[in-house]
C-alpha cells in the first residue's frame, strides 16, 4: 500500500493517518521529482532555432494584433 505525505518540522506526516495500524512497521522514501536536463544546442533547439523560418512571412495582420489577439481569434473585446 502507498500513502503519501510530507515532512513536517523532521516528522512524515501522512495524508490519511489511519492508513496504517498502530507499531505497524514502514519504509519511506522521498518522492523525486524530474530535473531538467541540461539543454544542449544539438539535441534540443530553442523556440528561435525551430521557428526561424516562418517568423516574420505573416502579411496583411492587423497592428494591433499583438495586444488584441484575443479579440481576432476568439471576439472577446479589443484591449
Amino acid at each position: 500500500m502507498n500513502c503519501r505525505g510530507h515532512v513536517e518540522n523532521g516528522v512524515v506526516v501522512l495524508q490519511d493517518p489511519k492508513a496504517f495500524q498502530e507499531g505497524e512497521e514502514v519504509s519511506v522514501r522521498p518522492v523525486r521529482r524530474k530535473a531538467r536536463a541540461p539543454r544542449e544546442s544539438a539535441e534540443c533547439p530553442t523556440l528561435y532555432e525551430q521557428l526561424k523560418d516562418v517568423i516574420g512571412i505573416a502579411k496583411g495582420l492587423p497592428p494591433d494584433l499583438a495586444r488584441n489577439h484575443d479579440h481576432y481569434l476568439h471576439g472577446l473585446p479589443k484591449k
